[in-house]
């Protein structure tokens, strides 16, 4: 008989609906009985037992609200009955016992990825093409129309050739009746440079006008992206008279990477004069670059160099119980390996900072975890805001109705390995097993961070459906539910709606998501947000625009 609802804690008071129950309909639960006092929506939660206001809602094993009024059992919990609760967090309290997952089937196995002289390996083998200041952006978009499609990269754009028959028949007929069809041309693509997987031009509205802090963040990511390893080399553009100056980033790689040794070009274009002295300059440099870039081919590697991101957006709340926990299986099979993953998104680990500290290996990475926390609240709510603001309409709309909730699920993708490291924004992630970097719940300024803090695979979860991706790090998209992974074909790589239907366990997924990403990693197989060339970039901006 299929499960209809589930009990994620024995310490829980509220079970979660796995599917739409009817009002009146009977719960047995533990050798009891009782009736829904209403209908409740698949992924939202009713109360187990009578609630009294002030009473602490549990789930996940932890405190994710309170009862702002009597709650009877079977009945809904809802924005208007309960409101965002966590606990204290405070020093490290208790050493982590912590039980590895059988790696057996994954020992000894290799992916083929790109070796870099420091010891990395990469993914993929991309150039970059990155501006210092958003003066620039201009000149970054003129370089990618010359590039892409004469390198083949990029097939035509056949919403261009759509315009283009619009526009013959408007000259023919004056006026526009029926509509037509968008034809799907066969185009085969060859690039020039068969060992390079693309060229990225990344634009940010970075780089002055903000406080000089912003400008140091924004220098320390693009080393990060520089230093990463999936980037071959990269061209820098810089006006000159910013505030993030080429110096500025120069020590920021060479404290990064001192032995650096990736081909580099930074152009100033107030120093060489005309734009097109800088353009002819930019393009001459960068196909050189390429040329070099082209010369890397795709070698054996231990599954050690992989250094996985673990990202969610657009949650629900079948999130926390099946594309969450499939990943942070994940990150137990690498963390078990020797390999490295980063858990980013501190907004969404509200709630549960007393777990995480517990888990960190040493006093020192706690208190720097609990600092940066407590940092990032008291400047959330310093400008009129908090973390309990955080859960989005559509995350409420589909069961997540606090922050603390939505951050007990989220925090699942970390698994329950030991806390190795504690990064802040732009640091980089360089010990082995798992790491926590600071940076916002906004998905896209998450995952820029996760490829700037050395993450070569992202994996990406998402109940509702999030077409994001990075233009250096390939995003795989896993679907919490299976509706939206045939509702949303596109953008979804991998479905885990199985473990909500009971045909799949925790670990089987995880297994399963192993191998996609082995396979990623050996450039075998495309992700669908690299195949739709979603390259989301946008650095964060910490500190008040002046």
């Amino acid at each position: 008989m299929k499960q209809k609802f589930i009990k994620i804690h024995p310490s829980d008071n509220v079970l979660v609906a796995l599917e739409k129950l009817e009002s009146g309909t009977e719960i047995q639960w533990n050798g009891t009985a009782f009736l829904l006092k209403e209908s409740v929506k698949a992924k939202h939660k009713f109360a187990q037992q009578d609630l009294m206001q002030g009473d602490r809602i549990f789930m996940y094993g932890g405190v994710v609200g309170k009862a702002n009024q009597s709650i009877t059992r079977g009945e809904a919990l809802t924005v208007d009955n309960v409101s965002h609760e966590t606990e204290d967090f405070g020093n490290r309290n208790q050493d982590l016992l912590w039980e590895k997952p059988d790696v057996s089937q994954f020992k000894g196995r290799t992916f083929k990825g790109y070796h870099r002289s420091d010891g990395q390996v990469g993914t993929a083998n991309y150039w970059v093409v990155i501006p210092l200041v958003f003066c620039e952006n201009r000149n970054v978009s003129v370089l990618k129309d010359a590039f892409l499609e004469e390198l083949g990269f990029v097939a035509p754009n056949k919403y261009k050739n759509y315009v283009r028959k619009l526009v013959t028949r408007y000259q023919r007929e004056g006026t526009e009746q029926d509509s037509i069809a968008l034809e799907e041309e066969q185009i085969n693509v060859s690039p020039i440079f068969e060992q390079v997987d693309g060229i990225k031009f990344l634009t940010h509205q970075g780089g002055c006008g903000g406080i000089r802090q912003d400008s140091e963040a924004l220098c320390a990511l693009i080393a990060g992206y520089l230093n990463n390893p999936n980037v071959a080399g990269g061209t820098i553009l810089s006006l000159g008279c910013q505030n993030a100056q080429i110096a500025v980033l120069e020590d920021a790689l060479n404290t990064l990477n001192p032995d650096f040794d990736k081909p580099l070009y930074i152009l100033e274009q107030q120093r060489e004069g005309t734009e097109e002295a800088l353009l002819v300059k930019a393009i001459h440099q960068t196909f050189e670059g390429l040329m070099e870039a082209n010369k890397a081919t795709r070698q054996p590697a231990p599954l050690d160099k992989l250094t996985i991101g673990l990202e969610c957006g657009g949650s629900d709340g079948f999130s926390g119980i099946s594309a969450n926990p499939a990943v942070g299986h994940v990150s137990d099979i690498l963390a078990t390996l020797g390999g490295k993953t980063i858990l980013a998104e501190f907004p969404e680990l509200c709630g549960v900072e007393q777990q995480l500290i517990n888990r960190c290996t040493n006093d020192t990475i706690a208190n720097k975890f609990i600092h940066l926390m407590k940092t990032y609240s008291a400047a959330a709510v310093a400008v009129g805001s908090g973390f309990e603001m955080n859960p989005s309409p559509g995350n409420i709309k589909d069961g997540l109705i606090t922050d603390a909730m939505k951050s007990a699920g989220a925090a699942k993708k970390g698994g329950s390995s030991p806390i190795t490291d504690v990064l802040d924004y732009a640091e980089y992630a360089r010990k082995p097993g798992l790491h926590l970097l600071c940076t916002p719940g906004n998905d896209v300024e998450s995952t820029t961070a996760l490829a700037g803090s050395g993450a070569n695979i992202i994996l990406f979860t998402t109940g509702l459906g999030t077409p994001t991706g990075n233009p250096v790090a390939p995003v795989i998209k896993i679907a919490s539910n299976s509706k939206l992974a045939k509702r949303m074909p596109d953008i979804i790589d991998v479905d885990t709606g199985v473990i909500i239907t009971g045909e799949k366990s925790i670990p089987q997924m995880g297994e399963e998501l192993m191998e996609f990403i082995i396979d990623v990693a050996s450039g075998k197989r495309k992700t669908k947000a690299q195949l739709l060339n979603q390259d989301d970039f946008i650095p964060w901006k910490r500190g008040i625009s002046l």
